[in-house]
C-alpha cells in the first residue's frame, strides 16, 4: 500500500502597493546608501505596509491568490498554517484570524514561528500531517512578514533591507510517491539566540516606558553573525538531503533560498557546483522578506512557468535563533 504524500498543485503572493525606492533612505539617512545597496546586495526597492496594513492582510491575500489558481474552496481546507516572527497580535495567532475572514469552516490553525526559516519549517510540518492523518487533504502553509512595523528609523543595517509580503502554497494529499514531497531537514544554532531579534513584549521582556525607550519593541542585530555561516550550513544540508534521495546536487533544477544576501546564495551554489542561474533571487524589487521571501520567489517562478513537472526543487531557509529548515519536492 503506498503512503500518502503531500503535492504543491498551488502557490500565491503578495506584497503591499506602498513601494519604498533606494532614493527614500539617501534623504532619511543624509548619506548615498543607494549606490551601497545597488552594487553591494542588488537591492533597488521593497514593499511596506500602510499604517493600517497588518500581517493578517499580506495572509490574507495571499490566500485569497493561491485559492483562486484551483478548485478549491475555502471551506475545503484542512489546515492552516502561518509562519511568522511579525504577527498579528502576541495571541491569538494570525492564522486564526485568517481563517475567520476566508470563511475556512472546517479548517485547523496555527502559527510558527522559527524566525526566517518559518516557511520551510511549516511546509515540513504541513507533509506530516498530510503523511500522518488521512483527514488532512488539502492544507494552506503561508510565509508573512511585515517587519517594517519594527525597524529603527535611523538603524542603516536594518531600515533598508527589510521588507513585507506573503506568500502561500496550498499542499494537497496523493497516492502518488513518483512526486511531490521527497526530503527534509531542520537544524538549529541556538548559541546565537540572543544575537539578533525583537527582544520586547514577551514574557522575558514585558513593555514599560523604560523599554519603549530603549527601542526593544523593535529589531536589533546585537552582534555581527559570520557571513560565511549561511553558505556553510546551506550547502551541509543541501547535499544531506540530495544523498537521502540518492541525487547529485546538479540533478536539482531550481533553488528557493532565504533571500537575505545575494551574495551569500551565489557563494552556495559556487560551493555546491551549480549554475548560478538555478537560483531565484527577488530582492532586487522586494528587499527581504522574511519568512515570506522563499515562496514569494517560487511563486514567482511558477508564475513564469519556469517550473516544470518531474523536476526537482530545494527550499533552503534560514533564519534568527538560529533556524534552519531544507525541504526536496519533485514536481
Amino acid at each position: 500500500m503506498n503512503r500518502r504524500n503531500a503535492h504543491i498543485i498551488a502557490s500565491g503572493s503578495y506584497a503591499p502597493k506602498k513601494i519604498i525606492p533606494n532614493s527614500y533612505f539617501n534623504e532619511l539617512l543624509g548619506e548615498d546608501v543607494d549606490t551601497w545597496l545597488k552594487e553591494k546586495v542588488q537591492i533597488y526597492s521593497r514593499h511596506w505596509c500602510d499604517e493600517n496594513e497588518s500581517t493578517a492582510d499580506l495572509v490574507e491575500q495571499a490566500c485569497k491568490i493561491t485559492l483562486s489558481k484551483v478548485d478549491i474552496a475555502a471551506d475545503e481546507i484542512d489546515l492552516l498554517i502561518v509562519a511568522t516572527d511579525t504577527p498579528e497580535y502576541i495571541s491569538p495567532s494570525t492564522s486564526v484570524i485568517v481563517q475567520y475572514r476566508l470563511g475556512m469552516t472546517k479548517a485547523g490553525t496555527f502559527d510558527i514561528n522559527t524566525a526566517c526559516a518559518g516557511f520551510v519549517t511549516a511546509l515540513d510540518t504541513g507533509v506530516k500531517y498530510i503523511q500522518a492523518d488521512k483527514h488532512y487533504k488539502n492544507i494552506l502553509v503561508v510565509g508573512a512578514y511585515s517587519m517594517s512595523k519594527y525597524l529603527q528609523e535611523k538603524d542603516k543595517k536594518t531600515i533598508t533591507l527589510f521588507a513585507d509580503g506573503a506568500a502561500a502554497v496550498l499542499l494537497q494529499s496523493s497516492a502518488d510517491n513518483n512526486s511531490g514531497y521527497k526530503q527534509s531537514k531542520l537544524f538549529s544554532l541556538g548559541e546565537y539566540h540572543d544575537w539578533m531579534g525583537i527582544y520586547g513584549g514577551a514574557s522575558k521582556y514585558p513593555m514599560d516606558e523604560n523599554k519603549l525607550q530603549n527601542k526593544m519593541h523593535q529589531l536589533h542585530f546585537v552582534k555581527k553573525i559570520p557571513a560565511e555561516l549561511n553558505t556553510e550550513i546551506w550547502s551541509k544540508m543541501i547535499l544531506e538531503i540530495c544523498e537521502r534521495e540518492k541525487i547529485a546536487v546538479h540533478e536539482v533544477d531550481h533553488f528557493f533560498f532565504t533571500q537575505i544576501n545575494i551574495n551569500s546564495i551565489f557563494d552556495t551554489m559556487d560551493k555546491l557546483g551549480v549554475n548560478r542561474q538555478k537560483a531565484a533571487t527577488i530582492m532586487h524589487e522586494y528587499g527581504y522578506t522574511g519568512s515570506a521571501c522563499i515562496p514569494m520567489a517560487f511563486d514567482q517562478w511558477m508564475e513564469m512557468n519556469k517550473i516544470k513537472n518531474d523536476e526537482y526543487v530545494i527550499f533552503m531557509g534560514s533564519g534568527g535563533g538560529l533556524a534552519f529548515g531544507v525541504s526536496l519536492f519533485k514536481m
